[in-house]
């Protein structure tokens, strides 16, 4: 099945680039800085101007179904989504999974409807519970910052069945606590960006993509 396939793909790529920016056409060009740095996971938020523009532009350019060797290989999904007329539209563009802030039973529920990993945004033990009953496979904590890589061992003792993915805060410094408190996968936002956009330099996106793969697989390793 393309969810269970897409799911995988999403744990094993462990490393998920959030990318915000002012234009469909500048979102795309980070993301293909992102993916040939070796970030095979997607994520354009809805917060972009055009940004189902983007999506469709890099779901022609990009594929989940060829092998994670080839270079057209990458997963595109949506973030920031949060509603469930948004989470259709962007399906309809081509984005394989979707991320939202928040949880909204509305959003998963029309995810599941199409078979389309959802990832809602938690910050309690009680909307990680509410999130498994929907059927969510994959949790995003959110903010990641306001907590430490310890509350992923503190959650999985009551839910040791929950796929949790911190978001905010993640860094390089970092990266590794999370990976070893247990996170399925990470997603990194502004600071894969920041020297990029401000440099204008967005080659600075393909190298800081490659140390967070090498930071990753570093961290998986030493488990």
């Amino acid at each position: 099945m393309k969810k269970l396939r897409i799911l995988q793909q999403l744990t094993n790529a462990g490393v998920v680039a959030v990318l915000r920016a002012d234009s469909a056409e500048e979102v795309a060009a980070m993301a293909r800085h992102a993916i040939k740095g070796g970030i095979k996971a997607i994520e354009i938020t809805m917060t972009v101007p055009g940004a189902l523009r983007a999506i469709e532009v890099l779901a022609s350019e990009y594929s989940s179904a060829v092998s994670p060797e080839d270079d057209r290989f990458a997963i595109i999904g949506v973030g920031t989504v949060l509603d469930p007329e948004t989470a259709r539209a962007a399906i309809l563009a081509g984005a394989e999974y979707v991320v939202a802030p928040a949880l909204n039973p509305a959003t998963i529920t029309l995810c599941n409807r199409y078979a389309v990993p959802i990832m809602p945004g938690t910050m309690t033990i009680h909307e990680i519970q509410s999130a498994l009953e929907l059927g969510v496979d994959i949790v995003k904590l959110f903010p990641g910052n306001l907590y430490s890589p310890s509350v992923i061992p503190s959650i999985k003792g009551p839910l040791p069945q929950a796929n949790i993915m911190p978001t905010g805060g993640v860094s390089l410094d970092n990266l590794a606590d999370w990976i070893k408190a247990g996170a399925v996968a990470v997603g990194i936002g502004s600071d894969l960006t920041k020297d990029a956009v401000k440099s204008g330099d967005f080659s600075l996106i393909e190298k800081k993509s490659a140390a967070y793969i090498e930071a990753y697989r570093a961290a998986k390793a030493a488990i």
